[in-house]
């Protein structure tokens, strides 16, 4: 190792230890004992500081985002914008540089990590987008699409579920563009890693498929030089390059738990500068030698270098192939084209059917005019009805399919579309029964907060899945998907409303949740374009000054309506209100909510099949829900109904109560 590279490591360790040390908050010990790795994957990457958006980059996700620290130092140093004053304000309020990486706050992060393990998926997104759109673009040598994405990772990544699912399908699809490091420094939190975990993970990795290579001392950089340069030259398999490192190197917390989360302490931050040959003053910080920002601005430079085919490729291939261009750029659009909206086929409804088959027509249509769409289901796409027909599916012996078989991975499945659409091109769905969303929703939860436009095909929605009974009868799913900040939940009532939460989705304003019925249910006059306010009036009765309102969403509408004409032959003068959208329409002004729920109008019943939580910011004090608060049971979906008393009756009653109170 050069003097200069080792003053160029010593930097990235004792930058990030300031930082947690001023925060009086942090994790320093992993930063401490990776820096080498971090060093030896962003000296060859593809990268430009000054367009960290740059299409032809290659991706680094910092798996483990607790160590945040180290990356904000690369950063730093290879001249992103991210200044020594962002690094003194480390995790503080308002900084772009907080506790865990964030997309869209720092510029040069990939993705938004920290829960452990969904970067090495999102890592296998992005990878997997890679591949696809390699297939579909790169034509006569000309390589428009062509980098590697790299994610580091530790113990605890490699302890949870969705990595392992992430990594299974990685090597089932021979992702060989996907280079893992693991840092194995062997401690977690509570001490010892043998502890809690004594897996065989070489053994793990082979059987899945992997390349495994090997580094035995952390601070060896041309060893891990040599393995990575070895994992580039395997495309046919994903590699992983395991480093045993030592955790707080250097201090006298080397090896400790107590390096992993918290700062190391004025003596023990000088004993690391000390073994870095830091010769800066005692009690100094925040300062690198001018030879180091010298090196790093060179080597940011030969990276840049490396971007700087991508013009003249560009130019090439958009002449040789103005057609293939034409089609990069529109799968890089992200508007709604107004032909499509006017495509009587979307809106074509002529029998009672399930919203699931109205959704899977849906979804090829739209695959028409978006060749992009790409994802599937896991293991449920007959049931889901997500097969893009005359379209073939992916797999290593077929880049360019658009239909995925992602396995019974819900978990890794949502968190690698996250991944895909952090890559760009492309617009990942992904597809499981209602009831198992709740494997995948700490992966929509981090869509939502990444504002990516994730779709997810939820179906078999409430109780009108029968037979299979409580344990895949959703109930308590639909208001936790609701209370996702930016989460979109769409629960269509027919064809068209379906059609238009597809629609109004493709804004692109963040994911969305398309819930949707086994059964089949009617096709109601009135419904459609209102679905992109999220909640509208349906049916109006008497001389347009209802007495009471009943609200409701999916399959349940029809009861609603069916209640309301109940209603009316007794003279109850009854408006119906569709919400199958309660985001949307929260978002509309005053006066628009006002006009569809007015306040003057206190007497309100919601009907849905599923939890009453949160129908009370609609219904109020003085109304009612016609819901369930318990789990279902197995048996005939129209029985479920009757037993639950989900039924248009039951919605009458409660709204004569409502009114006598």
């Amino acid at each position: 190792m050069q003097a200069i590279e080792k003053k160029a490591i010593s930097a990235l360790r004792v930058l990030a230890a300031e930082s947690v040390e001023k925060a009086k908050s942090g994790h320093p010990g992993m930063a401490i004992g990776s820096a080498p790795i971090v060093y030896a994957i962003w000296k060859q990457m593809k990268l430009d500081p000054r367009d960290p958006q740059h299409p032809y980059r290659d991706r680094f996700v910092l798996s483990a985002g607790h160590v945040s620290a180290l990356h904000y130092a690369a950063l730093h140093l290879f001249g992103y914008g991210v200044g020594m004053e962002d690094m003194k304000q480390f995790r503080q309020l308002g900084s772009n540089t907080p506790g865990h990486p964030e997309y869209g706050e720092t510029p040069g992060v990939e993705a938004t990590t920290g829960p452990l393990g969904q970067g090495i998926a999102m890592a296998a997104g992005m990878a997997l987008a890679e591949s696809r759109l390699a297939a579909h673009f790169n034509c006569g040598g000309l390589k428009l699409v062509d980098n590697y994405t790299y994610v580091l990772c530790g113990d605890g990544c490699l302890m949870e579920g969705v990595a392992w699912e992430a990594i299974s399908f990685a090597g089932q699809n021979r992702l060989g563009k996907l280079i893992l490091f693991y840092d194995r420094n062997r401690i977690t939190i509570e001490g010892e890693l043998g502890i809690a975990s004594s897996d065989d993970v070489e053994g793990k990795f082979r059987a899945m498929g992997w390349q495994v290579l090997h580094v035995a001392d952390g601070d060896d950089l041309p060893a891990i030089e040599e393995a990575l340069s070895r994992a580039k030259t395997d495309t046919e398999h994903p590699s992983v390059v395991i480093v045993d490192t030592v955790i707080g190197r250097g201090t006298p917390k080397a090896g400790k738990s107590s390096a992993h989360g918290e700062p190391l302490g004025p003596e023990a931050l000088e004993a690391l500068k000390e073994s870095c040959g830091w010769s800066l003053e005692p009690g100094s910080g925040f300062e690198i030698p001018a030879e180091v920002y010298a090196h790093y601005h060179e080597l940011a430079e030969t990276c840049r270098g490396r971007l700087s085919e991508y013009d003249r490729l560009l130019s090439e291939y958009r002449s040789g192939y103005p057609e293939l261009y034409e089609e990069w750029c529109s799968w890089h659009e992200t508007t709604c084209p107004e032909k499509l909206k006017q495509d009587e086929r979307l809106f074509a409804a002529e029998k009672p059917e399930a919203t699931r088959a109205s959704s899977g027509k849906v979804l090829n249509l739209l695959a028409e005019y978006y060749p992009n769409l790409f994802g599937g289901s896991a293991d449920l796409a007959p049931s889901n009805k997500t097969e893009l027909k005359g379209r073939s599916f992916y797999s290593p012996e077929n880049r360019d399919g658009s239909n995925l078989h992602f396995g019974i991975r819900e978990f890794a499945m949502a968190a690698m579309c996250n991944g895909m659409a952090l890559y760009g091109g492309l617009r990942p769905f992904c597809a499981t029964f209602m009831v198992f969303s709740d494997y995948l929703k700490p992966a929509a939860r981090l869509s939502a907060l990444m504002k990516l436009p994730v779709w997810y095909v939820l179906t078999h929605d409430s109780i009108g899945v029968g037979e299979d009974g409580p344990t895949h009868e959703p109930v308590e799913q639909l208001p936790a998907l609701r209370s996702i900040p930016g989460m979109r939940v769409y629960r269509p009532a027919d064809l068209r409303e379906t059609a238009w939460s597809y629609l109004s989705a493709l804004d692109g304003k963040g994911p969305s949740a398309f819930v949707l019925s086994r059964q089949n249910l009617p096709q109601l006059p009135g419904t459609g374009e209102g679905v992109q306010k999220g909640g509208y009036v349906l049916k109006e009765g008497g001389d347009g000054s209802p007495k009471v309102i009943l609200i409701g969403t999916g399959s349940e509408l029809q009861l609603a309506v069916k209640a309301a004409e109940k209603l009316e032959t007794e003279g109850i003068s009854t408006r119906v209100v569709s919400m199958p959208c309660m985001e949307l329409f929260n978002q509309q002004s005053a006066e628009y909510r006002e006009s569809v729920l007015p306040r003057g109008v206190r007497a309100r019943v919601s009907v849905e099949a599923g939890s009453s939580f949160g129908w009370d910011r609609y219904v109020g004090l003085d109304g009612a829900c016609v819901c369930i608060d318990r789990f279902g049971a197995s048996g005939p979906a129209a029985k479920l109904f009757e037993e639950y008393g989900i039924t248009a009756d039951a919605v009458a009653e409660a709204a004569k109560k409502v009114l006598r109170a």
